[in-house]
């Protein structure tokens, strides 16, 4: 495994154990052996937010919102109904 990071290391330096390996790029949290989490330095975030976004200068929210892709599974009769229950009560 590469740059990975122990809660127990995490517990005992704190933020200087977490600096080091991000100098290497993102790096894994084990707990109990298992990969629990990723981390990232903040550019990183911002990065893949900015790549995933379809933003564009001037977009309004509800213009940006309707550019998001669906990724639904439920049919709108499906939606439908679960409102019509839940309103029922």
């Amino acid at each position: 495994m590469e740059n990975t990071l122990t809660i127990s290391e995490i517990k005992r330096r704190g933020m200087a154990a977490i600096n080091d390996r991000l100098r290497s790029g993102p790096a894994h949290i084990l707990k109990r052996n298992k990969m629990a989490a990723v981390i990232l330095s903040e550019g990183e975030y911002q990065r893949l937010l900015n790549k995933n976004s379809q933003s564009l200068p001037g977009m309004s929210a509800l213009e940006w919102l309707v550019a998001q892709p669906n990724t639904g599974e439920r049919s709108k009769a499906a939606i439908d109904a679960d409102l019509q229950s839940e309103r029922a009560w």
